[in-house]
């Protein structure tokens, strides 16, 4: 790789690690001729779906645009931005795994509504209020008495399972 610097066309690598939730590797190089070190990140080069839009046109995903629509629901929320980032990556690793050429809108958005109620309640009614164009108070309000009735996620995720797999908690198997 060349030097950023002086343009040398061969650095080495002094450190790697992995970056990014395993997606990435972080690699800190350096130039044997101006000694300055910086900073590279691999990551492997995959194809999401085109979105299916609501009427029936198709685009190239944009994660820039999925980025600016979380942003703009989180606005002046108190949601660090490497979070916002994960969420992202997991809605981006859910549309590859599916292996298709093409994701409905309807099913992204829905991946969108989700991580944004696990981040944070208020940017998740602010999207929906967009995403579901209510057609009145009457409808706004089922989503935020469903939000009020169902557990958030980490609350979920900190409840036990009815029923336990593997060991059976407390019963006496003597």
């Amino acid at each position: 790789m060349y030097c950023p610097f002086c343009q040398h066309p061969d650095t080495r690598v002094i450190d790697s690690r992995l970056a990014g939730e395993g997606t990435q590797v972080r690699r800190r190089r350096e130039c044997p001729v101006c000694s300055e070190r910086f900073t590279t990140y691999e990551t492997a080069e995959l194809t999401l779906p085109r979105v299916i839009k609501r009427d029936g046109g198709r685009e190239p995903f944009d994660e820039a645009k999925l980025r600016r629509g979380m942003q703009h629901a989180l606005e002046k929320r108190p949601v660090p931005t490497e979070q916002v980032e994960e969420a992202l990556s997991r809605i981006k690793r859910r549309m590859l795994a599916l292996g298709e050429r093409e994701v409905d809108a309807g099913r992204l958005g829905d991946w969108v509504m989700e991580e944004l109620r696990a981040l944070d309640e208020v940017a998740y009614i602010r999207f929906a209020s967009v995403y579901m164009s209510f057609e009145d108070v009457t409808a706004f309000r089922e989503v935020i008495d469903r939000l009020e009735r169902e557990p958030s996620p980490a609350a979920r995720k900190s409840q036990l399972g009815l029923l336990d797999s593997g060991e059976d908690a407390g019963a006496g198997g003597d």
